[in-house]
């Protein structure tokens, strides 16, 4: 399937960083993967008025499950649609570990999203230390488990792997270690979403760099990626991008 190659560039960026999108725009030609940038909320506008007529596509980082009311500071899913997001990023472990949120809280947000009409790339990964106790399968098992809603399709979810330990750390598990767990998800998806289930796309994501991307891509399972500090230069994320060619 075609791959995706996702940017995330978490609490970074203003508005003179709208010119690595720019940037992205001379590449998109030669890829043969689908692109999506998410910025901050503050440059989501700015990024759908800059990457018009392109091939580049433009997603949040996260959303509310509700459509509007009484939260203070929080964004909903049709307020994304309509400055023209494409994609929302829910359940990174940033957003688990720092702000709590459960599995049924991420599910919640993706049922919103897809009442928006939006595509989510719903996250899940373990921590080193449930890594090192051997139940890194069973801990992304469940949070699939319980994080994906009934509402999800292929066309409307992606899902990124990002084992925790890998996050901007520089690490990256072996090529074996990211195929058992791609293969694993991708058994999970069968089981719960049918056939529909193996066009799912599984993006890895951690530590993911031009010069690692290329054997990335050629693992079994492995649809894209989602990208953290390397998105934030266009010079570094066009190197992943025509990697996945």
């Amino acid at each position: 399937m075609k791959k995706l190659i996702a940017g995330n560039w978490k609490m970074n960026g203003l508005a003179s960083s709208l010119a690595e999108i720019e940037a992205l725009k001379g590449v998109t030609g030669e890829a043969a993967c689908d692109i999506v940038v998410c910025p901050p909320f503050t440059l989501i506008e700015k990024a759908v008025a800059r990457t018009e007529g392109s091939a580049i596509a433009v997603g949040a980082q996260d959303c509310h499950a509700q459509a509007s009311g009484a939260y203070t500071g929080d964004v909903s899913a049709e307020m994304l649609a309509e400055i023209g997001a494409r994609f929302v990023i829910l359940g990174h472990s940033e957003r688990r570990s720092a702000y709590r949120e459960m599995d049924a809280a991420v599910a919640g947000k993706a049922v919103a999203v897809h009442r928006a009409g939006l595509a989510s790339i719903i996250c899940v990964g373990e921590t080193r230390e449930e890594r090192d106790e051997g139940r890194a399968i069973d801990v992304v098992r469940a949070q699939l488990e319980a994080s994906i809603p009934n509402t999800a399709t292929s066309t409307n979810t992606t899902i990124a792997y990002e084992p925790v330990w890998a996050i901007g750390t520089g690490l990256v598990p072996t090529l074996e270690q990211i195929e058992e767990m791609h293969s694993s998800i991708r058994q999970m998806l069968k089981e719960r979403m049918g056939g529909d289930g193996q066009h799912v796309r599984i993006l890895y994501g951690g530590s993911v760099k031009a010069q690692n991307a290329k054997a990335i891509f050629g693992v079994s399972n492995v649809d894209g990626a989602l990208v953290g500090g390397a998105s934030l230069k266009a010079s570094e994320f066009t190197g992943i991008i025509l990697a996945a060619v």
